[in-house]
């Protein structure tokens, strides 16, 4: 693995202060706070460090509650909701500076056969054809491993806004560890969710007068799978108004099995002249 890599992943190793008690590092990525995929991925590997391993989260439900500061470790504390036949829930508290940041609820389950079915993976061109083509827009953060392939259009007719994007962590190959996989996703399932209803409306991220924030995300994950390999998200926002905003998304390996679903609600003000 490569520094920027191995660095993301080290986010992910907290430290242990208490049994139900953790801390981790936090990175900046030059947003004007702290990247909320962190805290997300962070309270997630906290929730898991509390669960028996034969049991993998399924769902994390969580609220935003104050920016957070990029240059300031993260306090998770752990709250042993429920241990049951066949699910576990966990309540983790992010903190900073003494105050809650960010809280959610994350459910563990124990393996089980039963029926299934899922929503098809729209028909895309595969990422190696996209990059061979040159008909694509090639997105990386500077620093960081992760690396996005937009494609043209929106995939739901539906929908005022969508998009569909190719997304991985490269740098080299991660370990064969599920559950790391499993908190890497959750981390990488914020990029561009909210700023999917900014499109039909040409509004840029960057613009200065947008203020923009994440207020809730929901993450349901339904197969494992590998963060270091090509990942299709199609995400949509059926909804904007009132300065807020909803999306939702699906994420698929490349055969075409959905592996997780998202969906988030942030705030979206954009001031109107009259």
């Amino acid at each position: 693995m490569n520094d920027a890599l191995k660095l993301l992943v080290s986010l992910l190793e907290l430290e242990t202060l208490e049994e139900t008690l953790f801390r981790g590092q936090s990175q900046d990525l030059g947003f004007p706070q702290l990247y909320g995929g962190q805290v997300l991925g962070q309270a997630l590997a906290a929730a898991a460090r509390t669960v028996p391993e034969d049991r993998r989260p399924h769902s994390q439900h969580g609220y935003f509650l104050r920016p957070g500061d990029p240059h300031r470790p993260v306090v998770y504390q752990v709250d042993t909701i429920r241990d049951g036949g066949s699910f576990t829930t966990r309540r983790v508290t992010a903190i900073q500076k003494g105050r809650p940041i960010f809280f959610c609820s994350a459910s563990f389950q124990s393996a089980e056969e039963s029926i299934s079915h899922q929503r098809a993976m729209p028909h895309v061109p595969t990422p190696e054809a996209l990059i061979d083509s040159g008909d694509v827009k090639h997105a990386r953060f500077p620093g960081h491993p992760i690396e996005f392939l937009h494609l043209k259009g929106n995939p739901d007719n539906a929908s005022p806004a969508g998009q569909c994007l190719w997304f991985r962590l490269a740098g080299g190959t991660l370990p064969d560890d599920p559950a790391l996989h499993r908190h890497l996703l959750s981390y990488v399932s914020d990029f561009n969710l909210l700023t999917t209803g900014l499109i039909p409306h040409g509004i840029k991220f960057t613009d200065p007068k947008l203020r923009i924030a994440s207020l809730d995300h929901a993450l349901w994950l339904h197969e494992d799978t590998r963060l270091d390999d090509w990942l299709l998200y199609v995400i949509d926002s059926p909804w904007a108004g009132g300065a807020r905003g909803l999306a939702r998304g699906h994420i698929y390996r490349r055969d075409g099995r959905l592996v997780a679903s998202t969906a988030q609600e942030g705030l979206v003000r954009y001031p109107q002249q009259h």
